[in-house]
């Protein structure tokens, strides 16, 4: 039989508090989510992602109320198909920005860019290199040769129109990794090679392989070795820029950060690069680093030389239309 006793006034407002409570607590993980939400960001495991390895590392995202989750792929084209798919919110830097352009025809306003990673003679990211007793001194001595470029649209297009600009013509291009050019060339399977650091880097110190030329892009397709290459760039998606005005904000001011610490503590910085890329040790200090432009440090000269850039592409038939950089560039 049961004996129940009615609720007294006291206990019921002790359950309806309780109940408050409860819904409260549910209520809030949602309100949470929606204030910070995950940001994934598509990175290629290179040295010039060092600013969003050392901001992730050290936790400026988290200071800023932030998760992100860096994705790792084997290359630029796929960081940026992952951006039209919807499977990221934006890219590092390092990059291909050929690459993000591609996903920009395809999608037009897909993505803005707030940093970029630009490269010349001084700050070396792309280079020829030759084995170390290759009796090749120059560029235009690769005329006929045997020649590996990294993977992809952006590598392969300049590679090539580099060759044929320092007079290299009848050079036999073919792709391959990256991570393979030093093996390549001292198996004497390529000539030379059309490379990103840390590879000349690698080489040199194992003492295998030498730079033939560095700072190739700006000299042979700018037209000035000191010109900056925009090579890389990092960015976020428009859709989430729109969706997320307040934490994309922060997701910046965030990585901001990590260029600082690039900028500032170079030696305290290049201790990132470990877990995210294959440099450690003793390489890590010896890798050069790239340079590093915000959004809101582009002159009318460094966007002249990025539209060059993106032109030599639809020249070439590799993009179907003209894609104005102006447009692509984060406003804030």
């Amino acid at each position: 039989m049961s004996t129940s006793r009615p609720i007294s006034g006291a206990s019921r407002r002790r359950v309806l508090q309780a109940g408050a409570a409860g819904i409260a607590a549910l209520a809030a993980p949602a309100v949470l989510a929606q204030a910070a939400p995950k940001i994934r960001i598509g990175y290629w495991p290179v040295a010039a992602g060092l600013p969003f390895f050392a901001a992730v590392d050290r936790g400026y995202f988290k200071e800023a109320g932030l998760e992100v989750e860096p994705l790792k792929f084997a290359g630029a084209q796929q960081v940026m198909e992952a951006m039209l798919s919807g499977r990221s919110d934006g890219s590092s830097n390092g990059t291909g920005s050929a690459n993000l352009a591609i996903g920009e025809i395809a999608q037009p306003g897909l993505f803005k860019i707030f940093c970029t990673n630009p490269s010349n003679a001084k700050f070396v990211l792309d280079e020829f290199i030759v084995a170390k007793d290759s009796p090749v001194k120059s560029m235009a001595e690769l005329k006929g040769k045997k020649v590996a470029s990294g993977p992809g649209i952006q590598n392969m297009t300049l590679c090539k129109t580099m060759l044929e600009r320092a007079g290299a013509t009848g050079a036999a291009v073919s792709e391959l990794p990256i991570g393979q050019h030093v093996a390549a060339l001292v198996a004497g399977q390529v000539d030379a090679c059309y490379t990103l650091e840390p590879t000349g880097t690698v080489g040199r110190m194992n003492g295998t392989t030498r730079v033939l030329e560095a700072g190739v892009v700006a000299k042979y397709i700018l037209g000035d070795p000191m010109a900056p290459w925009h090579g890389g760039a990092a960015s976020l998606t428009s859709e989430f820029i729109k969706k997320n005005p307040e934490a994309a904000k922060k997701y910046i001011a965030a990585y901001a950060r990590g260029i600082e610490l690039v900028r500032t503590k170079p030696e305290e910085a290049r201790a990132h690069m470990k877990g995210y890329t294959a440099i450690e040790g003793a390489l890590t200090a010896e890798v050069p680093l790239a340079s590093y432009m915000l959004y809101n440090e582009f002159k009318p000269s460094d966007l002249a030389h990025f539209q060059k850039f993106y032109d030599l592409f639809t020249e070439k038939g590799i993009f179907e239309k003209k894609v104005a950089v102006d447009g692509l560039i984060y406003r804030g």
